[in-house]
């Protein structure tokens, strides 16, 4: 009995020893450990979206959340939408001073300092559907462009490119059946489609995201060539619109996300892998949102008249976006190489035919 009790002695004694030694290691690990957090003070990141709330909530939520969640106490990300922190032309510089942590938007909208910034949001005829930009940033050298830009701007890290939605022209009072009925119309849009949908008579305007229905109601805007169906349901707009034309201008948008470089690289890699696939996430459960509701909405939606060019009058149409692709083409090198891959792109999938086409 004696030596048992020596034996479970001796036992006790170095387990206790064993875990003050295994807790003053952990200690000592933790120390010296690069990225260290505390549950109770996790690191903070402001991030600020160019969309407002109703459409925030299935563009960007649905990521912020996951994000948060996966973090389990290390990180957490607030959320702010179009306007709520600065002014969405001012989401660039406001990002690359620290002002705000990091930012979903387009490359033109945000007003980016990058030769490549019309290609953002949407360019003319460079898309027919949505898995078309995912696909050209994978397979046709647009990430190593993006990358390659943005990594000559201080300070700014973009981090990923994929679609949103269509851009549907939509009208309050006037249906658009000819080219010449867009003639003075004031619309809401985004800078790039604005730009070459103004050699029609379109006025591109810009007002505040969230003063868009408020300006539509009141005349001041005569309608948006902003988004898709989806989202002109999701948002409200297609309750004050009563005609939507069904020739979209472009197939999908071009939208990504950005990070303050300094914020970005306190993140450990773990948490930076972790919002990458966050933001895997969110392209996923966007384009399948987007993709659904279009098509089902220009079928079954019961709000707006729907309305179509002349087939002459829009294949001039499309013939003018050629040159509009050349000219932007001569703004620089690089931006000779995006057009390069989309005439290369476009090239690959009309050859493909059926079902690509």
């Amino acid at each position: 009995m004696k030596k048992d009790k020596k034996i479970i002695t001796k036992r006790r004694s170095f387990i206790k020893k064993a875990g003050l030694l295994t807790l003053g290691a952990a200690g000592a690990a933790t120390v010296k450990a690069p990225y260290v957090y505390s549950a109770t003070n996790p690191i903070k990141w402001r991030l600020q979206t160019y969309s407002g709330a109703p459409l925030g909530a299935h563009v960007v939520k649905p990521q912020v959340e996951a994000f948060n969640k996966a973090a389990h106490g290390e990180m957490e990300i607030e959320l702010y939408y179009a306007d709520q922190l600065v002014p969405t032309d001012e989401l660039f510089r406001a990002m690359q001073a620290g002002t705000i942590d990091a930012v979903q938007s387009d490359d033109a909208t945000m007003g980016s300092p990058v030769d490549i910034q019309i290609f953002g949001g949407y360019f003319p005829f460079a898309t027919r559907f949505s898995l078309d930009v995912p696909a050209m940033f994978k397979y046709y050298g647009l990430d190593g462009i993006w990358a390659e830009a943005y990594g000559e701007v201080d300070n700014v890290t973009w981090l990923s490119t994929s679609a949103w939605d269509p851009c549907i022209l939509f009208t309050v009072k006037k249906p658009i059946k000819k080219l010449s009925d867009m003639k003075g119309l004031r619309v809401f849009g985004v800078p790039t489609a604005g730009r070459f949908m103004a050699r029609y008579g379109l006025i591109p305007v810009i007002v505040p995201w969230d003063d868009v229905e408020v300006a539509m109601q009141t005349g001041e805007l005569d309608g948006v060539c902003w988004c898709g169906f989806t989202e002109a349901y999701e948002v409200g707009w297609a309750d004050i619109c009563n005609y939507a034309l069904s020739n979209a201008i472009t197939g999908a948008w071009f939208g990504s996300y950005f990070a303050n470089t300094k914020s970005w690289n306190k993140l450990s890699p773990k948490l930076q892998e972790l919002y990458r696939m966050s933001i895997d996430q969110s392209h996923y459960y966007r384009q399948v949102w987007y993709w659904g509701g279009e098509a089902d909405l220009r079928v079954n939606g019961k709000k707006m008249e729907i309305t179509q060019l002349p087939a002459n009058e829009w294949a001039g149409v499309v013939q003018d976006s050629k040159e509009f692709w050349d000219e932007t083409a001569k703004i620089s090198p690089r931006c000779s190489k995006v057009v390069k891959a989309f005439n290369s792109y476009a090239s690959t999938m009309e050859k493909a035919g059926y079902p690509y086409r």
